[in-house]
């Protein structure tokens, strides 16, 4: 992963909260984590397809996802990433494309 990514991730991931029951394993390097978690988003292959040279189990990434997820980091990263480009003069704010899977279309709108 590019340092340039993580470094904006890193400030927006939220602090890791043991799992209730205790107990386990040393604290995993967050890079770690939110590497593999990337692959299997842009990969497109499922949890279980997760290399182990990513030193980070398919359980421990997707549970990490999860709680990523519920705290609202992949919005916030990718406004960040968007802030970032735009910043550099990378991106063309003249146009855009809606995707109607990020829309919601009620019923009966027109």
């Amino acid at each position: 992963m590019p340092d340039e990514l993580w470094e904006i991730a890193e400030p927006l991931i939220p602090g890791f909260s043991p799992r209730p029951q205790g107990g386990g394993t040393a604290l995993l390097d967050e890079r770690l984590v939110f590497t593999a978690i990337v692959y299997v988003l842009t990969s497109g292959c499922t949890w279980r397809q997760l290399p182990g040279e990513f030193g980070v189990t398919r359980s421990t990434a997707h549970r990490r996802f999860a709680a990523w997820t519920a705290a609202g980091l992949w919005p916030r990263l990718h406004l960040a990433v968007l802030d970032e480009l735009g910043g550099c003069g990378m991106v063309d704010w003249s146009s855009a494309i809606v995707d109607a899977a990020a829309v919601r279309a009620k019923k009966g709108a027109r």
